[in-house]
């Protein structure tokens, strides 16, 4: 069973990438021809084309299928407002918070960035010019990327233009079409269809991961001192993940309890520690989802019909987590690879860190979809994906757990405000 484990497989794949890189490895292989090495290359575009075939459609079907959720909600008049209020209100502190020590706290920058000759490829066709810190400059540029026509945003992988003309289309249908009605239903169906052909790419994935980390390192490599200061960027990455989804975890979301209900920490976590238990085991939210609305009812006294309408909905919508870790990874991928950012630059990752988690799959690794659409944004390389998948999984279960804890405290304080 072990050896089916998705998790298990990927996780062996990138060891052996790096250790096959470290130990049979050579330099001129980036210069001059190699039959293997060749192969490796073809094996890592293979499967990032794959994974661009579905970037487009994946977007923006998903944040159809979100709006439309949303307008769903809305429909519900109070209990809807209030619902959608707390998500909101949670996804901003924790974007705020994430700002601010991203702005401030940056140990990766000791080190210079490993792969910066990188910059000359990729710098072409980015979301931001890396000097538009004015806001004239940032909305013009913003403005013209996003009002353009959505075919030829969809062809041309402009990742604005189709946030922008989803939102549009998924609103216009919210506005017009009636609850019942049948078009709703086939952007659900495309949205299945997609996550299949999703999950026949996600069968590959220890391959693409093995072929991308042989290549990352032979690079690394060639360049004598970078891996040992490449290892420490990445800890340190992590290490800061932790701490901010920590505070949210530990500070923040227990204060909005604290301040809504009157619940204490230390009585809060004794009723939700059996879910935020399991989310940590599972790296799922749907999966924790059973847990957690017993949890709701018989723990924290929330109504049936609180909490069967906010845990669901919280499960694909509300994710602090999910949009944190996405946000601070694209900035740290874009210091590895050379890639300017702005101060205007920053804020824009934020934002659509924060749409791509509206509609994020409730499994292990479902941030990774979202996280393409973050890494287009600023021009970063697919490939860089493969980097977060090192340590991602670990920071998952933390991220999941303190999702799941959201979804809870937020049951607990949408019951108490209707009450």
């Amino acid at each position: 069973m072990v050896l089916k484990n998705l998790t298990f497989q990927v996780v062996i794949a990138a060891a052996l990438g790096i250790i096959l890189a470290l130990m049979m490895g050579d330099g001129n292989w980036l210069t001059q021809s190699n039959l293997f090495y060749d192969g490796i290359l073809l094996l890592k575009s293979t499967f990032l084309a794959a994974l661009r075939m579905l970037i487009a459609p994946l977007i923006f079907f998903s944040l159809i299928g979100g709006i439309i959720n949303i307008g769903n909600v809305v429909r519900l008049k109070t209990l809807g407002s209030v619902t959608m209020g707390y998500y909101l209100l949670t996804t901003g502190i924790a974007i705020v918070l994430a700002l601010i020590v991203v702005f401030f706290v940056h140990p990766w920058t000791a080190y210079p960035p490993p792969l910066d000759l990188a910059k000359a490829v990729i710098a072409e066709n980015r979301l931001l010019d890396p000097g538009a810190d004015s806001i004239i400059a940032l909305l013009q540029s913003l403005l013209s990327q996003a009002l353009t026509n959505p075919f030829w945003a969809l062809v041309n992988l402009n990742i604005l233009g189709i946030v922008t003309n989803a939102f549009l289309i998924g609103l216009a249908m919210v506005l017009v079409l009636p609850a019942e009605s049948p078009l709703f239903t086939v952007v659900k169906h495309i949205n299945q269809v997609i996550n299949k052909v999703l999950g026949w790419v996600i069968r590959i994935l220890p391959i693409g991961i093995f072929a991308i980390l042989f290549d990352f390192t032979l690079k690394i490599n060639a360049d004598a001192g970078l891996s040992a200061s490449f290892l420490s960027q990445l800890f340190q990455f992590a290490g800061v993940v932790i701490a901010i989804t920590l505070i949210h975890g530990v500070i923040v979301l227990p204060g909005i309890a604290y301040l809504s209900t009157g619940m204490s920490p230390a009585s809060l976590f004794r009723h939700i520690s059996r879910p935020m238990l399991v989310a940590f085991s599972t790296s799922s939210s749907s999966a924790t989802l059973p847990v957690s609305m017993r949890a709701a009812e018989e723990n924290l006294k929330v109504p049936d019909s609180v909490s069967s309408f906010v845990l669901p909905l919280g499960a694909t919508m509300n994710m602090d987590g999910t949009a944190l870790f996405e946000a601070v990874a694209a900035i740290f991928l874009a210091y590895l690879y050379g890639i300017e950012l702005s101060n205007a630059m920053i804020i824009a990752i934020f934002v659509m860190a924060m749409v791509s988690s509206i509609g994020a799959p409730g499994m292990p690794s479902g941030s990774m979809a979202g996280m393409q659409m973050v890494l287009l944004a600023v021009n970063i390389p697919l490939e860089a994906i493969a980097i977060l998948l090192v340590i991602e999984r670990p920071l998952d279960t933390i991220r999941t757990a303190v999702n799941v804890e959201g979804d809870l405290i937020g049951s607990l304080v949408v019951s108490k405000r209707l009450a």
